[in-house]
């Protein structure tokens, strides 16, 4: 089969993917760059990013304070090496993407704008407005046009990593408006594909976000990191799970229950004061407000829906002007999406699946324990989020390490000969796989919709926001079942052109593949830490489970898991607080 053929490759058209093409061109414009994204650059999931990006800037501040929020909100689970370079590089990437065209919101003596979130003790979130990602998006994607090395790949989905001679040596991927499956050899491969949020059934993230990534890595021998830890949003729509951004509470919004009490005044939310005070309780750690969430459920104080329990999120006394000025795309979503009027009625909400901490792991650079592979941005894990990323971390993160994962396969990339001519046999092997038990598939009696909503159903009850040893044991072997019975699943479009059916059953193959790897990594990780919460081990574990937990792949049964050390530079682990 013929063979197209780039310097350095980029799977993933979003922010971290469009940064790192660009850092790769600056860094040796000689390169030949290849962005390859299933969707068009601006439809990536980036765009529907609203808050905002932390980064220092204010005379108030430090980069010893956003460590230590980031840190400490990471209940000591973050790597504090990459921490320390990230709240050093973040400043220089958001006033570099200023100089690209984003239009930060700024205050009235033309200086930049900050906005509190949660779990920072300083306000240094940089906002435009409530469309923070889209912003930033199209200033990335505008960016790269005048690069001429990079070449797009739009529409293109990829099946496989091509590995020899132990380095990633280019990838197999489908032309989704033709069919064609096409090899691309690379001399180094970075991968930006975002979180795996469609595992679960209520959240944030597009229809995109399913693992694809994680998985690719997962199945090329690179191990999964810290997959436990996930991060749920306490303000998602019930129904569509899509986001009403912190930013709504950090503006002054209240979080109510059925009788209209600010609920969270009754919960510690890490603060060394018995009770949060009122002003900045709606701005804990989303851990917290959503496992509060659960509580106030198990109380009998949510309200009951067609789509399960939530409680309200109130910003009617903000005002029209500042609803209109700072939170207009909050407003436009409840319009659209539940038919009410956020200026005059209070806005239904619940905890939806929303980040994942864990991911490809990576070192500080961005590389990955397989050669030539490289990773940044959600899909991967530094890591700098920990047990429970805070609000604003994750845009800056795209920039910073997609930065950083540009420059190293760039000076890797440049050192390398030509991908190895085996690869041929591979990728043919890849294209008759895909052909048999996809393409030209005859039979079958499973289909994909029931697989993934019994895959939904396992990863909410035994995975969420509470777990035990039952119900994780539980998960797995249904989860198990269900890799076992996709190998029967039904294919009845055998189309060539945009394909969903064929896209979906692969996406569904790679989110049975990251929900095992979750799981596993959940049973293992006896104790509580952040987001992962064990009702039978309640309490944090520093002597066994300061460490990052590795998930690898064994295809004759569960992953093999082993356990990295978290490195600890400057602060010792101590107890986890909130607030000033």
């Amino acid at each position: 089969m013929d063979i197209l053929s780039h310097d350095v490759l980029i799977i993933g058209g979003g922010g971290a993917g469009l940064r790192a093409a660009i850092a790769v061109a600056e860094t040796n414009p000689k390169l030949s760059i290849a962005v390859i994204s299933k969707v068009y650059p601006m439809r990536s999931h980036t765009v529907s990013a609203e808050g905002g990006a932390a980064a220092v800037i204010k005379p108030n501040d430090s980069l010893d304070y956003h460590a230590y929020d980031t840190i400490s909100g990471g209940d000591w689970m973050c790597d504090q090496d990459a921490v320390e370079a990230f709240v050093k590089e973040a400043p220089q990437e958001m006033l570099q993407l200023e100089h690209w065209g984003c239009p930060w919101s700024r205050q009235e003596d033309g200086k930049i704008a900050v906005r509190p979130f949660g779990g920072m003790k300083i306000e240094r979130t940089w906002f435009a407005a409530d469309k923070t990602g889209f912003h930033m998006l199209h200033a990335l994607f505008q960016t790269t046009l005048k690069y001429d090395p990079i070449q797009r790949y739009d529409e293109w989905f990829v099946t496989k990593l091509l590995v020899d001679d132990g380095r990633c040596q280019g990838v197999v991927a489908i032309e989704l408006a033709t069919g064609k499956i096409q090899a691309i050899a690379a001399k180094a491969v970075i991968i930006c594909t975002g979180g795996c949020g469609r595992v679960f059934p209520f959240t944030t993230n597009a229809n995109i976000k399913n693992g694809d990534g994680m998985a690719l890595a997962y199945r090329a021998g690179v191990p999964l990191k810290d997959m436990e830890f996930v991060q749920y949003h306490p303000t998602g729509l019930p129904f569509t799970g899509i986001l009403i951004t912190e930013a709504a509470r950090s503006e002054g919004g209240w979080m109510l229950n059925k009788d209209g009490y600010r609920y969270l005044q009754d919960y510690n939310l890490g603060k060394p004061e018995p009770k949060p005070v009122l002003r900045s309780m709606e701005l804990g750690p989303r851990d917290r407000l959503s496992q509060a969430f659960v509580k106030e459920m198990e109380k009998g104080r949510t309200l009951k829906g067609p789509y399960g329990d939530y409680v309200h999120l109130d910003i009617r006394h903000l005002g029209e002007k500042v609803i209109n000025t700072k939170l207009p795309f909050v407003r436009e979503l409840c319009l659209k999406y539940e038919n009410i009027d956020p200026i005059k009625e209070m806005i239904p909400v619940r905890p939806v699946v929303h980040y994942m901490m864990g991911g490809v792991h990576t070192d500080i650079r961005g590389a990955t324990p397989l050669k030539g592979l490289y990773a940044a941005g959600e899909v991967a894990c530094v890591s700098i989020n920990g047990a429970n990323r805070l609000g604003s971390n994750s845009l800056t993160e795209l920039l910073v390490f997609g930065a950083r994962a540009g420059k190293a396969a760039a000076h890797f990339a440049a050192d390398q000969k030509a991908p190895n001519p085996a690869i041929a046999a591979l990728a043919l092997d890849e294209t008759e796989r895909i052909e048999r038990q996809f393409l030209w598939k005859k039979g079958g009696t499973e289909r994909i919709a029931v697989l993934r909503k019994e895959m939904h159903q396992a990863m909410e009850e035994g995975a969420g926001i509470y777990r035990n040893r039952a119900s994780l044991q539980k998960s797995a072997e249904i989860i198990r079942n269900l890799q076992e019975r996709f190998s029967d699943l039904a294919i009845t479009d055998q189309s060539f052109t945009f394909n969903t059916e064929i896209t979906a059953a692969m996406e569904l193959s790679y989110m049975l593949d990251v929900a095992e790897a979750i799981i596993q990594s959940a049973l293992q990780r006896t104790e509580s830490r952040g987001s992962h919460q064990r009702t039978d081990h309640p309490q944090r574990n520093d002597q066994n489970f300061l460490a990052h937990s590795l998930a690898y792949r064994n295809e004759s049964g569960p992953p093999r898991m082993e356990y990295l050390p978290v490195t600890i530079t400057r602060w010792p682990p101590g107890e986890r607080v909130y607030g000033r």
